[in-house]
């Protein structure tokens, strides 16, 4: 057992706690929530080194053994995907110094965001699904008051929305849990896994799996998304960017360790029908992108292709297309959060999200206009940037699992996605400048570093895939053989 797996958990619930009794030391707040999430990257950061060398890593808290107990169990998968989010939210914190308003910042921007953090980060590492669900609702509860601070009146319409669906899925999510626990006795992950194999996935536990998946999709915004786009355009940037970045990426977290560990013996009916919302979704997703002419719009459309493409490798169902998912799920975690930043920078210097009326920033503002570029290419996964590698063996694991149509889909809109995104870059960026700088809403002061880290970072990801490739091969390992996961949990190896 080791007790460093809890403390991804432990330390931005702590560390919130503390300042929520320091609500005007403003200051200190920043302090602590940037030191929070530096802390955490480098217990993740440790605790991959140790994942790499001894396997993965678990603890039974109480000091009661898995099923009985509450397991948080940590594979690469789960610290892969933790030291992306404590980099994300570092550079969303940092441009929220600048850009989130004082008012916000006193009533209690800080903790509210690491205890969404927590949530992020329990769900990541929590080993039995009740536990998932609780996380989710620390996640989602953070989020409810995040996307309605401030009380503009597009945030709270929105707010009623994104509130009420999820609140459907998360009696949906009870009821499904009910179901399984009632079929199998059990809820913990490797235990699941052992009890669905015993039994056998017929027709009733197929059908329970549809539910779960469902669940998971509203949370993911895979095919059920229309509530996605105005709740992730309505809040202020830097909680918009850190939407994007990680609440539907816990939703496909979901999906691939459900559908991997405990739904796999009938990927014929399950992962067939993940790959048929992953396919309307990206086909409605890039009809979203390209139709309308509002930045905030065009983004959130694009969150919604880059949830349907990662599930798309999830349902191959093969080694490729997961190790596509995963490379693909990294860098869609940073460069939404670049994209997000970038696109709300332009909107606080102009006070406009109109295309239409934006032209020729990039005279004024050449650093942000080539980081945005930069991000154009990343996105539509261009090499050699790093959504490239991962669209690549997404769309290989596709072929070969005979999903020829949906590698396809994949390939079209991913085209239709640079057209959306360069359409962006084209009218705010190129042409005549229309706003002279005297005359600009706010400044890019402080807001082009963590832009500037972001790009940097989605750059290297690109053009150093090989040095994390031993890590996605040895997490996608996993993956794809329930039994190394079951073992490590319940210390039994089910195969020989």
């Amino acid at each position: 057992m080791n007790n460093l797996v809890i403390l991804p958990i432990i330390i931005p619930v702590v560390i919130g706690m503390i300042m929520v009794i320091m609500r005007k030391q403003i200051k200190i707040q920043r302090f602590l929530s940037l030191f929070s999430m530096l802390a955490v990257g480098s217990v993740t950061l440790y605790l991959i080194f140790q994942i790499k060398s001894e396997g993965i890593q678990t603890l039974q808290l109480g000091g009661w053994e898995a099923p009985y107990g509450v397991s948080m169990v940590i594979d690469l998968f789960a610290a892969l995907l933790i030291m992306v989010t404590s980099i994300v939210a570092f550079c969303c914190l940092l441009y929220a110094f600048h850009t989130i308003g004082e008012e916000r910042e006193k009533f209690y921007f800080y903790p509210l965001f690491l205890f969404l953090i927590a949530g992020v980060n329990g769900s990541f590492i929590t080993g039995d699904i009740f536990n998932l669900f609780v996380c989710f609702e620390v996640m989602l509860v953070a989020s409810y008051v995040l996307i309605s601070l401030g009380g503009t009146k597009i945030q709270l319409r929105e707010s009623i929305k994104y509130i009420l669906i999820n609140i459907l899925s998360s009696f949906l999510f009870l009821v499904a849990i009910a179901f399984l626990y009632a079929m199998t006795g059990t809820l913990n992950f490797a235990h699941l896994s052992l009890r669905v194999a015993e039994v056998g996935q017929g027709g009733l536990m197929t059908t329970v799996a549809i539910l779960f998946l469902i669940v998971f999709s509203l949370k993911a915004g895979l095919f059920l998304f229309f509530w996605l786009p105005g709740a992730y355009s309505a809040p202020p940037t830097a909680i918009s960017a850190i939407f994007a970045a990680l609440l539907t990426k816990v939703g496909i977290y979901a999906i691939i360790r459900v559908f991997t560990l405990v739904f796999y013996h009938e990927p014929e009916v399950t992962h067939w029908f993940i790959g048929l919302l992953a396919a309307i979704t990206m086909g409605l997703g890039a009809i979203g992108a390209v139709a309308y002419w509002d930045i905030k719009r065009i983004l959130t459309y694009n969150v919604i292709v880059g949830v349907g493409f990662i599930l798309a490798g999830v349902a191959s169902f093969t080694t490729v297309g997961m190790m596509g998912a995963l490379y693909y799920l990294i860098h869609d975690m940073i460069v939404k959060a670049l994209i997000f930043l970038l696109g709300g920078t332009i909107i606080y210097l102009t006070g406009t999200s109109n295309l239409k009326d934006l032209s020729g920033l990039i005279r004024l503002h050449p650093q942000l206009g080539w980081m945005f570029f930069v991000a154009a290419l990343s996105l539509s996964g261009i090499p050699p940037l790093s959504g490239f590698l991962g669209k690549i063996f997404i769309t290989e694991g596709t072929f070969e699992s005979g999903y020829f149509w949906l590698g396809a889909i994949g390939l079209i809109t991913s085209l239709l996605v640079l057209y959306s995104i360069m359409k962006v870059f084209m009218n705010a960026f190129w042409g005549y400048t229309v706003i002279r700088e005297e005359d600009e809403y706010g400044t890019t002061k402080g807001l082009l570093l963590p832009i500037g880290l972001l790009t940097t970072l989605t750059i290297a990801l690109g053009l150093g895939a090989e040095a994390i490739h031993d890590y996605v091969d040895l997490a996608v390992e996993v993956l794809m053989n329930p039994n190394l996961y079951i073992e490590a949990v319940l210390g039994v190896n089910p195969k020989p």
